[in-house]
């Protein structure tokens, strides 16, 4: 079986926040020729996530890390002497990855979907790994 795979770099630029990264995954999935298949995305970072939602409205992502901070507190004791727990138990409420169904070349999102890097540690310089693979 053939696959496609790949990776590409993205840098953030806030402490917190949502990143669109739907249209450089769609530009992978699209220079590989496949048109049906399965997209799985990895991130191989501990303080960041992967997430699919709404794409339309910037306060839907902005109420996420709201929601993320009131469930996670910022000023608990945390042990880890690094100082950014909140930010690993936010990335694995999160996930590291996704897969996404591919038809006619295009990822099969919903009207309002978008896929998200979760920052949380940020702002840094992070890779996303993906994999395609064609439906037989």
């Amino acid at each position: 079986m053939s696959t496609h795979k790949g990776s590409f770099t993205l840098s953030t630029t806030e402490h917190m926040h949502l990143v669109d990264i739907t249209s450089e995954v769609q530009a992978q999935i699209s220079k590989t020729g496949v048109e049906e298949g399965i997209c799985h995305l990895f991130n191989p970072h501990t303080t960041a996530g992967l997430t699919i939602n709404e794409g339309a409205d910037p306060d839907v992502r902005a109420d996420i890390i709201k929601g993320l901070r009131e469930i996670v507190p910022l000023n608990y004791p945390f042990r880890y002497m690094e100082g950014n727990s909140p930010s690993h138990i936010m990335a694995s409420l999160m996930g590291t990855s996704l897969t996404i169904m591919v038809s006619s070349s295009l990822l099969q999102l919903g009207t309002w979907q978008a896929i998200y890097f979760c920052e949380f540690d940020g702002p840094r310089t992070r890779n996303i790994h993906w994999q395609l693979l064609p439906a037989y």
